[in-house]
């Protein structure tokens, strides 16, 4: 146990030496399992994900289809507002901008903001130049394995740092949605469920935004 405890010292003042540890936080090497609800059950004949809003066309696809999307793997560090973070998490599934990039989905000029949709209507919202950053993913594996029940499965929205790269914002992890099942594109930003109970709508993790007030 002392050993342990000794490893996770050595390995948090080595990130903090690095500039990745943000104020407040700690490290940890456990994934802490944290949600509002229950875990829902997943149908791959049933289940959909949509995009909306401010878009040209809507889009709809299956689960099979969603897997024929392109893909992309990223390696970020994960920071909850619970004060835990953990490091050198590799993430693999959609990214937004390469779907926009490809035309996958075309934006309206007016599209200024992202709320993500998720089972038993949770949501969070980000603004759109945030999610099209390199540090945003719609996941669907977690260091090499499909996503477990608890931590979003099958699919979960994804936002942390990459190390070196000071140019993207990094807010805490709720802003990525467990269970995702929809893209809403805004004019205007709408707080989701945390927000509305009082955590940061910016929640940027340098800056230690974890509460409103």
């Amino acid at each position: 146990m002392f050993d342990s405890l000794r490893s996770r010292r050595e390995a948090e003042e080595r990130v903090r030496k690095e500039g990745r540890l943000p104020p407040g936080q700690a490290l940890t090497n456990k994934f802490p399992v944290l949600h509002y609800g229950p875990v829902p059950d997943f149908n791959p004949a049933t289940w959909d994900f949509r995009v909306w809003g401010e878009v040209e066309e809507p889009v709809t696809w299956s689960w099979a289809e969603f897997n024929k999307l392109p893909r992309t793997k990223v390696v970020m560090d994960i920071h909850c507002v619970t004060r835990w973070s953990k490091f050198d998490t590799e993430w693999e599934g959609v990214s937004l901008r390469t779907l926009i990039d490809e035309g996958l989905i075309t934006l309206k000029p007016a599209a200024r903001f992202v709320i993500q949709h998720a089972e038993f209507g949770f949501t969070t919202n980000l603004p759109l130049e945030v999610v099209l950053q390199d540090n945003f993913l719609m996941a669907t594996h977690f260091n090499g394995e499909p996503l477990t029940p608890d931590h979003g499965y099958p699919l979960r929205g994804v936002i942390g740092y990459i190390p070196g790269r000071e140019d993207l914002e990094t807010p805490y992890f709720w802003k990525g949605a467990k269970w995702l099942r929809g893209l809403e594109f805004t004019s205007e930003d709408r707080p989701g469920f945390w927000e509305r109970a009082g955590y940061h709508n910016h929640a940027d993790v340098w800056k230690e935004e974890r509460t409103a007030y």
